[in-house]
């Protein structure tokens, strides 16, 4: 969703560096089909020692190119897609986080706006999160995560809705959550001049920074916001 791109999280404090520009989201509409570490409602658990998992998008998944939309809050752009790419390049993280539940967030740069994230409980990988040209997200059993192009890591826990229907979300978004098959859920995001973009999920989570407010949609239908 590329609405002018600003620092993942704006919404709430100026001081962090500004955003990589240059990825736009449609005035119309932008449609992304996410991908993330775990099968939504089934996910397994951050603090659980599981099999890794990995964020994944066939290439054919992505039904639209991203074009431009306004945030409801602001005159500015910024891309909110998911996505995945060809795995980490280093032996090493670049850096590591706490998530809200105590597990860690191992985040490597593998290329122009190309992250991993690999989720990491007791010792072992529990999941993974990628970039590549798109924002990513995961719903693990209601810890949420989201891992934006430049490399931005957020989680949280609740403020989640189960779909379908029309909610509320962070940063004055509105989300309109629609069933269109088996895991697979179609999330039209909107701001005050109406639809700015479309998640879509097809097996795989999905996640998207929009002007700071972090969303991320499971393959289940629910949706939550953090800012």
């Amino acid at each position: 969703m590329n609405l002018q791109k600003r620092t993942p999280r704006q919404a709430t404090a100026e001081a962090r560096p500004v955003r990589r520009a240059g990825l736009a989201l449609a005035a119309a509409s932008l449609l992304v089909v996410g991908g993330t570490a775990c099968e939504s409602d089934g996910a397994t658990p951050a603090g659980d020692a599981a099999p890794a998992a990995s964020a994944s998008t066939e290439p054919g998944d992505q039904a639209a190119s991203p074009s431009g939309a306004r945030s409801p809050d602001a005159e500015e752009d910024v891309t909110a897609t998911s996505g995945e790419g060809d795995g980490p390049g280093k032996s090493s993280p670049d850096r590591t986080e706490k998530l809200v539940d105590g597990s860690e967030a191992r985040i490597t740069e593998v290329g122009e706006q190309h992250y991993v994230a690999e989720i990491v409980s007791k010792g072992a990988v529990v999941a993974t999160l990628e970039t590549d040209g798109h924002d990513a997200g995961l719903n693990a059993n209601g810890m949420f995560v989201a891992l934006t192009l430049g490399g931005d890591l957020a989680s949280w826990m609740g403020n989640d809705h189960q779909g379908p229907g029309t909610f509320e979300l962070e940063g004055g978004w509105k989300a309109k959550v629609t069933k269109v098959g088996e895991l697979r859920y179609r999330a039209q995001i909107i701001g005050h001049d109406g639809v700015a973009g479309t998640l879509e999920t097809d097996g795989h989570d999905t996640g998207l920074d929009a002007n700071g407010v972090y969303i991320v949609l499971s393959n289940g239908g629910v949706i939550s916001s953090h800012k």
